[in-house]
């Protein structure tokens, strides 16, 4: 199952400049998982050291807040389509 995963221009540099790329998944945990498994290096960027989702970073699935459906679990479907929105004013104070 083919979600569309919209990429921020500073994580592009782990997918050779593609601000879209097509992932499997049917969580958004299993989406980010093979999301770094095809494009090495992204996974540091999205999580902390403790393996949770940095407080910085916001997944929206079509158009919402994971943070608003089940987390880490919202569950998807093919068609789907996933944002990673860091922020990045936030980022840079740390």
């Amino acid at each position: 199952m083919a979600i569309c995963v919209h990429i921020p221009t500073p994580l592009r540099r782990f997918t050779a400049g593609q601000d879209r790329v097509a992932v499997e998944g049917t969580t958004v945990t299993e989406l980010l998982r093979n999301l770094e498994a095809t494009h090495p290096g992204i996974r540091d960027r999205l999580y902390d050291g403790s393996g949770e989702l940095r407080h910085f970073v916001s997944i929206f699935a079509n158009d919402t807040d994971i943070r608003l459906l089940d987390g880490p679990e919202t569950a998807l479907h093919d068609g789907d389509e996933v944002s990673i929105l860091p922020a990045l004013a936030l980022a840079a104070r740390r």
